[in-house]
């Protein structure tokens, strides 16, 4: 499945594009996440790899990822899922 969490904007004079705020593209695999983020137009070279792999949305990518099918989850249970799946191996 395919994740969203909530637009944020995170500095008032964010640069272009992140104006409007930003948010985060997660999956259950990492075939599912780089396979969807090609469809909605991302770069392969977006992806973050770190703790939580994602790639970062514009709130145009967003919307556009929502009308694709991806299901909205906050960020804290995102966070608290990937670490529990971590744990458990």
């Amino acid at each position: 499945m395919i994740y969203i969490d909530e637009l944020r904007r995170w500095v008032p004079n964010a640069p272009w594009p992140f104006r409007d705020g930003s948010a985060h593209l997660t999956a259950d695999s990492l075939d599912q996440l780089h396979t969807f983020a090609a469809i909605i137009g991302l770069k392969r070279s977006w992806f973050q790899d770190g703790r939580i792999p994602h790639y970062d949305l514009t709130s145009k990518k967003h919307a556009l990822a929502v009308r694709c099918g991806a299901v909205f989850v906050p960020a804290k249970e995102q966070a608290r899922k990937r670490i529990a799946a971590r744990a458990t191996g």
